[in-house]
């Protein structure tokens, strides 16, 4: 038995669910309100047997306990399973050994160390008083200063060194860690000297690095760590550890550039403010808040704002699966001025954020003749692939209007146009695609056999863009179908899934390669697509006879029978023709 399995054995789905909703009795069911959106009439079904969920209200989806606790806590797979099998009492495997996490812990703990120390220099050494000059001039108090751990280090050069090395560190783990530098001469010394500190902490409040700021004399202004075992810039949020509670509070975060921006948001009450420390939003960043919100607002300057929001926010809202907005703040100024300056006009600017498809398109059409063929032209030309990377389609088609009417040409024209766009984009970036949320782990034969097909033929794999997650019983096969169609390099496919996983995924690959492989992959579409519609079709079935009224529910589950009905016709019809065309 896999540790998944042995997960879902130890964990009652009525009784996870029960926590957020409270469930009663309905035949074989159990019903209760949706408690992932509002409704007077229950439309949420939780199967005991099967050990699985189904909401037949404005949510249309289900799954069984892993993905419950996805969808509610805003989890990815992992995640839900690591906190499943805590409750669970299951041991799941490590990527790490014992060892190298062991490494990684010495040098989460030479950062904090670190940190203190710069901390204690700050507020104690007569060399930072220009640091406490500086501080107190940007307004910022004694527990913002505290809560930001903010710090000052020496000028000497080897001075944190040796403080460290007193500590018990060595010097192999002071440069793992980007606390000093080793020329080429062979001689080591500090990283950061003279320099204002702002410890960079992970989400669960991990010092993994951090950003000086020279206050005095030559050099760069700001010097962050290097890439480390513990720091990659463009994964991490700053702030992002004091701002999770009220992002999950207000179900909203904000995104601004610099530190001091995001510690005079905090100290001025707006917590829900985090930095993306003077470089470009990453789709690790978004994916880093989309746990905690699906609500994003960029609050940055027009230059930042329009390079942002022309080459990603597309990208980033198809991650999202929401909305993104941008604010832009008055002509040279950033969020701390503005805060600082009329803390009151700050909500007012966040009120008139606005749509990034509506900000890109006033954006890029600033400075263009939209009167001459040129103008209209150079738009279209620099929109198009923007909306032919938009995943909703209501959205989608939304935007090709807007800019119909923009260039005054016919929206047929355009739809012909961003097909064509559309065609040569190979394959998508990341986060250009929606990631569908795996759900059940049960038994799944005809799932395996089909995934095995895929690993085993990659001549295939064009095809496998007809899978749906939802097609496969089994949460194994879905997170990995889900990897597979993310993944560029199938070589990579073991590093993108749990180690949990691993031993499924390489009893699928052990299947060995089959002869008319492409037929019958095409044939396990069509079975695997037909089980689930008839699956759903016998769920509805339960819940008519479950209910002793033929209300709101009951009704609206026979007008969603009636259009299974209709999508099993056209397999069918579909089907007989393919075989058709074999036995030619």
């Amino acid at each position: 038995m896999s540790v998944i399995d042995e997960v879902k054995q130890r964990t009652d789905i009525v009784e996870v669910v029960s926590q957020y909703t409270s469930l009663a009795k309905a035949g074989r069911t159990m019903k209760g309100l949706c408690p992932f959106h509002s409704e007077k009439h229950g439309s949420f079904f939780v199967y005991p047997e099967q050990q699985s969920w189904h909401c037949f209200g404005a949510c249309n989806t289900g799954g069984d306990v892993f993905s419950f606790v996805m969808k509610k806590e805003n989890l990815d797979f992992g995640e839900a399973l690591r906190q499943l099998a805590g409750r669970a009492g299951v041991t799941l495997p490590s990527r790490q050994a014992p060892a190298d996490r062991d490494k990684k812990d010495r040098l989460y703990q030479a950062n904090a160390t670190a940190a203190l120390y710069f901390h204690n220099f700050l507020l104690e050494a007569d060399a930072a008083e220009k640091a406490r000059q500086y501080i107190s001039g940007r307004g910022l108090n004694e527990k913002s200063t505290a809560d930001f751990q903010l710090g000052y280090s020496p000028g000497d050069r080897q001075q944190l060194r040796r403080h460290l090395m007193e500590k018990g560190y060595t010097e192999d783990e002071l440069l793992a860690a980007g606390l000093i530098i080793k020329p080429d001469d062979g001689q080591t010394y500090d990283r950061f000297r003279n320099q204002l500190m702002f410890p960079i902490a992970d989400a669960r409040g991990r010092i993994i690095g951090f950003g000086g700021r020279l206050l005095a004399g030559s050099g760069p202004k700001y010097l962050n760590s290097p890439q480390t075992p513990l720091f990659d810039k463009s994964s991490h949020l700053y702030g992002l550890n004091l701002a999770a509670p009220a992002i999950r509070l207000k179900d909203s975060a904000i995104i601004v550039e610099g530190y001091m921006d995001a510690i005079t948001a905090h100290q001025n009450g707006f917590a829900n403010v985090v930095a993306s420390m003077g470089t470009s939003v990453t789709e690790r960043q978004i994916t880093a808040l989309k746990k905690l919100s699906r609500n994003v607002i960029f609050a940055l300057d027009a230059d930042s704002a329009g390079e942002e929001a022309t080459r990603r926010g597309v990208g980033y809202e198809n991650i999202l699966e929401a909305e993104i907005k941008v604010v832009v703040l008055p002509q040279g100024k950033d969020p701390d001025d503005v805060i600082r300056q009329d803390a009151e006009a700050w909500p007012g600017l966040l009120k008139g954020a606005r749509p990034v498809m509506d900000f890109i398109f006033d954006h890029e059409s600033a400075g263009l003749d939209l009167a001459t063929a040129a103008g209209k032209s150079r738009l279209a030309e620099i929109l198009l692939p923007v909306i032919a990377r938009i995943a909703d389609t209501v959205r989608q088609a939304h935007y090709l209007q807007q800019l119909a009417r923009l260039v005054n040409i016919s929206e047929h024209r355009l739809e012909v146009a961003l097909a064509r766009t559309q065609a040569v984009r190979s394959g998508g970036r990341s986060g250009d695609t929606v990631t569908p949320i795996a759900t059940t782990v049960l038994a799944d034969s005809l799932g395996d056999y089909c995934l095995g097909l895929l690993l085993g033929h990659p001549e295939i794999k064009s095809q496998a863009a007809e899978l749906k997650p939802e097609y496969f019983e089994s949460s194994l096969n879905r997170q990995i179908l889900i990897a597979y169609q993310a993944a560029e390099d199938i070589s990579k496919l073991k590093e993108m899934l749990e180690p949990a996983i691993w031993p499924h995924l390489e009893s699928l690959m052990d299947k060995g390669s089959q002869e008319e492989a492409e037929r019958k992959f095409t044939s396990c579409i069509f079975r695997l697509r037909e089980r689930y519609l008839r699956g759903m079709a016998g769920r509805m079935a339960d819940i008519l006879a479950a209910e002793a009224n033929r209300g709101s529910v009951a009704n609206l589950v026979r007008f969603k029978e009636h259009n299974i009905e209709e999508e099993l016709r056209k397999i069918f019809v579909l089907r007989e023709k393919w075989s058709r065309e074999q036995r030619r």
